[in-house]
């Protein structure tokens, strides 16, 4: 059996696991049932590579297995590293580098940063759900936990900014008000679950069902890792709205600590980018500015030059996107230029349509 704590995923049969919320790491002493060679994928420098270990299966974990949204935990077996933490029907798998001995006792840790982390944007990520439905009618179709910020898609087409603005408002209030966050756990043939908000239960599942409930906002089938109170998530950040898949919306936003971190850094961008800004614009100039935005996630367009005369250009960002991007914006400042790896510049004849460039990049 899989054991978390105040767990949930839109889908999930585990049972709860409760060790104090203010231990840096967790701690929970099992044994070694199962050891078998195994590989998994991991990016290593922007490369995807094959990396061989073994699969180890313990009596019992603590370490929430990925799914339903949500990022694996991180941890230790004993001084073994767990890489990756992946579920077979009831039982979770932990990849590790090394060989562990069947029948051993180990001592099993859990990264709390970590996990924290995914409790608190997990907890977010209902209370959002919830509101933005009972507010809106805006169902949640599904949800992504990324590694900077998370993302809801809205069944929608688009929302609106002074929609935006009271929802932020909304769940923001529901935290200030420390509302509790419980676990039930029902069997798979209890009526209750009926009267249960979920996305479907998964071809495998077993039971027992876990549900998440936030006392007068919402009940959740789930089977992820949670807080205990709304007071937990600090805040909540809604970052602005994309286009979605199929006539829906998604939703950006950050939760807790990523909140404090955002605004370190903007801060930080914003201190570097007033003293770039003193210095003459050329290609060097551009990099450094991209550099200090960071572009893994986000679509940066830079030029320097005559206001509707030559200059240079630089696009930067994910790679798909600056490599879809990049030939259109040469067409449309008549330049030369080439890309790779999320980089894409050259040199134009005309700023003219630069406007136009900032629309069609923003699409």
């Amino acid at each position: 059996m899989v054991q978390t704590h105040q767990d949930s995923c839109e889908e999930g049969t585990t049972t709860p696991f409760p060790p104090q919320e203010t231990e840096k790491i967790w701690h929970f002493v099992t044994s070694v049932v199962a050891c078998s060679p195994g590989e998994m994928k991991q990016e290593i420098n922007g490369k995807k590579e094959t990396v061989k270990g073994f699969n180890v299966k313990l009596q019992d974990t603590i370490l929430f297995p990925e799914g339903g949204g949500q990022p694996d935990d991180h941890g230790l077996i004993g001084d073994v590293p767990v890489l990756r933490v992946t579920r077979q029907g009831a039982e979770a798998v932990h990849f590790v580098s090394s060989a562990l001995e069947v029948g051993q006792e180990v001592q099993l840790k859990v990264d709390w940063e970590r996990r924290f982390d995914h409790m608190q944007q997990h907890s977010g990520q209902h209370l959002i759900t919830a509101i933005a439905e009972s507010m809106f009618g805006y169902k949640t179709t599904s949800w992504e936990l990324g590694r900077q910020r998370s993302t809801i898609e809205l069944d929608t087409p688009s929302m609106k900014p002074a929609q935006m603005e009271a929802l932020e408002v909304a769940v923001n209030e529901k935290i200030r008000a420390h509302v509790p966050v419980a676990v039930q756990v029902l069997s798979l043939d209890d009526p209750a679950l009926e009267q249960v908000r979920s996305r479907g239960l998964p071809d495998d599942a077993a039971g027992p069902i876990r549900i998440i409930d936030i006392e007068g906002v919402d009940v959740n089938m789930c089977c992820g890792t949670h807080v205990s109170n709304l007071s937990h998530l600090q805040v909540i950040k809604l970052l602005g709205t994309e286009k979605g898949k199929k006539n829906k919306t998604n939703l950006l936003f950050l939760v807790g600590n990523r909140v404090l971190k955002y605004a370190e850094k903007s801060y930080s961008t914003e201190r570097s980018l007033v003293s770039l800004l003193k210095k003459e614009g050329d290609n060097e100039f551009m990099s450094i500015i991209a550099n200090e935005i960071g572009t893994e996630e986000t679509l940066v367009f830079l030029t320097v030059g005559e206001e509707k005369g030559p200059g240079l250009f630089l696009l930067a960002g994910p790679s798909g996107k600056v490599s879809e991007l990049g030939p259109r914006v040469l067409e449309m400042l008549q330049g030369k230029g080439a890309g790779k790896n999320g980089r894409f510049q050259g040199k134009v004849n005309s700023m003219a349509r630069r406007g136009e460039v900032d629309i069609y990049s923003a699409r």
